[in-house]
């Protein structure tokens, strides 16, 4: 995602340029015109729309989905770390009270209980940390899943449209309400999410 933002970036800063080159040069014979990269025929042939994947995001029925089941996943989660770790305060507490009224036989015994805690502790510290790395996961691979069928989508839509670039709006400080594809595209996304179900 990194690197698309960085590509998108890279061609918009070099578009940007050879706009203020042209404007700023100062050449308004048809000589200096003929001298740019940029021909007026060339830049009429420039198609260009955007999608504001955020509030595609938010409405494409296949992402609320993906969002309900990760939700559900980390209420899970949550449970069963909060249970365990109030389970574990509880027996640490007891101990802690039964070695102040001295209630251990032998100090070995005592030694024995606490490692054992200890050893139970980090039981729960690897758990969390494993819930959270499934988590992450879980988040990662949604993300990857809406991608993809976001650029899938786009790749059949552009067949007919033959938009020269269609970028991402989160991009783009300004742009022609004209250009954005954004409710199209929902609408055909959600209908095509909605016949596979």
């Amino acid at each position: 995602m990194k690197n698309t933002s960085l590509i998108v970036n890279v061609v918009l800063a070099v578009a940007l340029i050879g706009i203020y080159v042209i404007h700023f040069s100062g050449k308004t014979s048809n000589e200096g015109m003929a001298g740019n990269s940029i021909s007026p025929s060339s830049s009429s042939d420039l198609k260009i729309a955007y999608v504001k994947v955020d509030s595609l995001i938010v409405n494409y029925d296949l992402a609320q989905k993906l969002h309900e089941e990760f939700t559900k996943n980390q209420e899970a989660y949550t449970k069963e770390y909060a249970e365990k770790r109030s389970s574990f305060e509880k027996r640490a507490a007891e101990f802690q009270e039964k070695v102040q009224r001295g209630g251990f036989l032998t100090q070995d015994r005592a030694v024995q209980e606490r490692d054992r805690l200890m050893s139970e502790e980090q039981e729960i510290l690897t758990l969390d940390q494993e819930l959270s790395a499934k988590l992450q996961e879980m988040q990662a691979a949604n993300n990857q899943q809406l991608i993809d069928s976001l650029m899938s989508y786009l790749e059949k839509f552009n067949a007919d449209k033959k938009y020269s670039y269609i970028f991402n709006a989160g991009e783009i400080l300004i742009g022609d309400e004209a250009h954005n594809i954004t409710k199209e595209v929902l609408t055909a996304m959600n209908a095509i999410y909605n016949e596979k179900k």
